[in-house]
């Protein structure tokens, strides 16, 4: 090593001065004789432990690589060893194809994507009533594949492969203690819901809404829903009753379940109430409370008077591009997309699972989310079709309530967006904690920040963090990470397997640095939008690869690729903002504030940390000539009608206050200017 550390740094991050000579007489042997990587290897499973202080953590990793080249990213914090490689299912799937390397597997994959996913519906244990005859016909082009030619399927059958005493799902309410709801009980209470559904007088095809906390109950009615043949239909228990409408009315519901009230931090909030301001169809409604009795609408009904005693139910089989739910990503206008998720979606949700995430039979995978956004299906299709178990906690994910959940469930697999992370390290709250079952973390929905991503890895005693990005529109990632790689913060380590992508510059060539377009087919893109030409939105006009013939399909990232063959993300190319893992559109949060009193106009854009992570959401306003309230106090009531309007995630980084905003010729506001300007003033 090219740095020596002094006992004196090890004493500034916190630790006793004996401690410290002590640690630094362990860690100077591997210092002075190992390879970087092999060093950290050593000092991060032999001596760092969670409980240290992560300034050691970061000053032993920063001092260990401190010739690493930074063009190529940040440095790995995990190393898969041999075994731990050979026990993958990547591996499995190498060596029934008798492929060396997972490049090559990825290489095979994205040139045999016929056979890559006839090999891999048959791995995850897809079930069908009548077995496909084609795995894809492409005669309609890449745009517009028809998968699965011929068969039928209902993919809620798919998730019930386990044994029935394996648990589905454990779960602990917000002071509660830990339940456990087997594949049997789930199985059953789902065919309940289906039964009820039919009883009710619902028809196969028919849209159904869920606006409710992603609980046991919940997913039992997912499953129902789409065992009934029926489309659910995602709403975020957050969103206001203007949103619920809107949402509502593209999807054609015809029904909807809810709660009463959902419970936060010990707080009762209304959520029914909003169910009848959005002047919703049908809802059956669950009480947090059975002993209250709740004044409902007429035509709905409670959860116990809708639930069928009959716990037979023969699904639904269905074609392949029938739809089984109904989800929402905002665009550049303030009306949201409605993309349809078929019977086929959920597959790729499953091997992605399988292969990049690892997961196998009675793991235990946590994800805090909700049926609202695209990774609460995510979740329950990637544990279940691979027989494992889901577990959910109905409580804040921000505080010590949900680490504690994660020791005491076991959880194998813990999914995050980062903006939780930088939560928890903020308040040092999983601090303690046993996390010793965690095999691998992943983070999805916005950028990641590379310390905070090594402090997280550090609360497992360093697991690898696998960074997935996709969308709603892709049933999982284009870009993604593996057990078989070594994990570097905040980077990606390769395109999703069945499917490869394409950066190109401002001019449509190959680069480094650019636009990532998805060259299609896969399993999980989809085919059609209910509210859009799905043609335009993600082929008309995009750029012809040199050396691909074949369209590409446009998502609106920017990425760029480093020297040792990993990704970075480089945030969105549009005005689509990613703000607490959810996209949307300056245009929705603009029509939002505008309405505020003494607000002439404003602009929304989001901005890039310098050191990395989370999109920032930063307002331009112009106010009225006579508006006199200071900065903080506008501030403040720009923020109270996002979080009543909008979505209480969204929080304001900072306020700009300007005299005009900068306009094209055609009068269209210059966001670009601005976030440069931003930038620039930082």
């Amino acid at each position: 090593m090219a740095k020596q550390l002094l006992l004196g740094e090890l004493v500034t991050c916190g630790i006793e001065k004996t401690v410290a000579a002590a640690m630094l007489q362990q860690i100077a042997p591997y210092l002075s004789s190992l390879p970087a990587a092999e060093c950290w290897q050593q000092i991060s499973q032999q001596i760092l432990k969670p409980d240290h202080p992560f300034a050691l953590h970061e000053l032993l990793y920063k001092t260990i690589f401190c010739d690493w080249d930074a063009n190529q990213g940040p440095p790995p914090a995990w190393f898969p060893s041999d075994e731990q490689i050979r026990a993958t299912n990547i591996a499995a799937l190498m060596n029934d194809l008798n492929i060396g390397s997972y490049r090559e597997l990825h290489a095979w994959s994205a040139h045999n994507r016929a056979e890559f996913w006839n090999e891999t519906i048959q791995r995850v244990g897809i079930r069908f009533r009548q077995k496909y005859k084609e795995i894809v016909d492409l005669s309609q082009g890449v745009e517009f594949p028809q998968w699965l030619v011929g068969a039928r399927l209902n993919i809620a059958e798919s998730c019930f492969q386990a044994p029935e005493d394996d648990p589905a799902i454990v779960f602990q309410p917000e002071g509660g203690l830990l339940s456990i709801l087997t594949y049997g009980e789930l199985n059953a209470l789902s065919n309940r819901v289906a039964n009820g559904l039919v009883e009710t007088g619902f028809r196969p095809g028919d849209a159904i809404a869920i606006a409710s906390p992603m609980t046991a109950e919940s997913v039992a009615i997912y499953l129902g829903i789409v065992k009934a043949g029926c489309a659910v239909v995602s709403i975020a228990d957050s969103f206001a009753a203007a949103e619920i409408k809107t949402r509502l009315r593209l999807s054609g519901a015809k029904g909807i379940f809810t709660q009463d009230y959902i419970l936060r931090a010990g707080k009762l909030l209304p959520l029914y109430s909003k169910i009848v301001d959005a002047q919703a169809p049908i809802a059956i409604v669950l009480s947090l409370d059975s002993s209250s009795s709740m004044q409902l609408r007429p035509g709905d009904c409670t959860w116990e008077e809708f639930l069928s005693p009959n716990e037979q139910f023969d699904p639904i089989p269905a074609r392949p591009s029938d739809h089984t739910n109904i989800l929402f990503s905002s665009g550049t206008t303030g009306e949201p997309k409605a993309i349809p998720w078929t019977q086929t979606t959920p597959i790729k949700c499953a091997v992605d699972a399988h292969l990049h995430h690892d997961i196998r039979p009675r793991e235990v995978v946590a994800w805090p989310t909700n049926l609202g956004w695209m990774m609460g299906p995510w979740l329950i299709y990637a544990s279940l079709v691979n027989r494992a178990t889901i577990a959910l906690y109905y409580g804040v994910p921000t505080e010590r309530g949900f680490g504690q959940f994660v020791q005491d469930a076991r959880v194998n697999v813990l999914g995050l967006v980062p903006s939780l992370v930088s939560a928890w390290k903020a308040t040092a709250c999983m601090k303690g904690l046993d996390w010793s079952a965690i095999k691998a973390f992943s983070s999805t929905g916005e950028c990641s920040n590379p310390r905070d991503m090594l402090y997280l890895m550090s609360l497992a005693g360093y697991k690898p963090i696998i960074e997935y990005c996709g969308g709603t529109e892709i049933g999982g990632a284009y870009i993604t990470g593996t057990l078989v790689q070594p994990a570097a913060p905040a980077t990606f380590s390769t395109p999703a397997l069945g499917l490869d992508v394409a950066i190109l510059d401002e001019d449509g060539y190959p680069s480094n640095k650019g636009e990532v377009f998805i060259i299609p087919p896969s399993i999980g893109l989809s085919n059609e939008l209910l509210n859009r030409d799905h043609y335009k939105v993600y082929f008309a006009d995009t750029p012809t690869h040199p050396l691909i013939p074949i369209p590409l399909r446009r998502h609106g990232d920017r990425m760029e690729l480093l020297s040792n063959g990993y990704y970075r993300a480089q945030g969105r190319v549009d005005d689509t903002m990613n703000l607490g893992g959810i996209k949307v559109s300056s245009a929705e949060i603009e029509q939002t504030l505008n309405v505020v009193e003494g607000i002439c106009e404003t602009a929304a854009i989001a901005i890039s940390p310098p050191e990395g992570g989370p999109n920032q959401l930063v307002i331009y306003a112009v106010v009225a000539d006579n508006f006199s309230q200071d900065k903080e106090t506008l501030k403040a009531s720009l923020q109270k009608a996002i979080r009543q309007s909008l979505n209480p995630l969204f929080k304001i980084h900072d306020l700009v206050l300007v005299e005009s905003l900068p306009r094209t010729a055609s009068n269209k506001v210059m966001r670009r200017v601005l976030r440069d300007r931003y930038q620039a003033n930082s």
